[in-house]
């Protein structure tokens, strides 16, 4: 569906740098990469969250919808911040869209979902023309004004800024069953971009991004996905 590029600013040797900076506090040795990665490893371990916040995430995600968009900015902890694709600036008489699976399986379903978002797309591209024409008495409105129709469904561009502790907490909340479909998705294709960055991400994400009833051995959901035990 979409697509995560990790960008250069993401801290390449997270669990060293988190050891790294620990030292620091501890009046440790640091500079040598193999101590500071085993101090790394034990603040993890340890459950030392606040160290996390040293490793810094920058990234593209691309092709997501706005929707799921407007979900992923709820994760504000540890001082998060983004950009996305304007609304005001680009020309959307032609967008792309995401397609939920259970629409997309049907036919029929389908068929008149990709109608709808035709119909956007051409209201929208006759609005434009329209303004053009507007514009020559001064009488024009502002595309702003026509991103209106655009649906949550349309897919968008962010650039994103975190923490490694703010990934960590929104993968209890996102790998759950119970989470949104596409959020599941974007969360996956995240782990697997930052898995492919390095050899340490790589064990970051096979040890500590996991939904939350694995890292409590029980299900605090009121209404579980019957995967774990609710709490006795």
């Amino acid at each position: 569906m979409g697509k995560v590029t990790i960008l250069p600013g993401t801290t390449r040797d997270p669990i060293t740098k988190m050891g790294e900076m620990a030292g620091v506090c501890w009046g440790a040795e640091t500079g040598d990469a193999e101590k500071d990665y085993r101090r790394g490893l034990d603040c993890i371990e340890s459950g030392h969250g606040r160290v996390m916040e040293f490793v810094n995430v920058e990234m593209v995600l691309d092709g997501y919808s706005a929707r799921v968009m407007r979900e992923w900015y709820t994760h504000i902890g540890g001082a998060p911040t983004r950009l996305q694709a304007s609304t005001r600036y680009i020309d959307y008489g032609e967008f792309e869209y995401v397609t939920p699976p259970s629409i997309a399986k049907d036919t029929a379903a389908k068929a008149l979902y990709d109608a709808t978002m035709a119909v956007i797309a051409d209201t929208i591209r006759k609005l434009e023309l329209m303004n053009h024409v507007n514009e020559v008495a001064e009488l024009g409105f502002p595309r702003e004004d026509t991103a209106m129709l655009l649906p949550l469904g349309m897919t968008t561009r962010v650039v994103d800024k975190r923490n490694l502790r703010s990934l960590v907490d929104m993968s209890r909340q996102r790998m759950c069953n119970r989470a949104y479909w596409e959020f599941r998705e974007l969360f996956r294709d995240i782990s697997c971009a930052l898995a492919d960055y390095s050899d340490e991400w790589a064990r970051i994400v096979n040890t500590q991004f996991m939904p939350k009833c694995e890292a409590l051995g029980y299900c605090p959901e009121k209404r579980g996905c019957g995967k774990m035990a609710g709490k006795k």
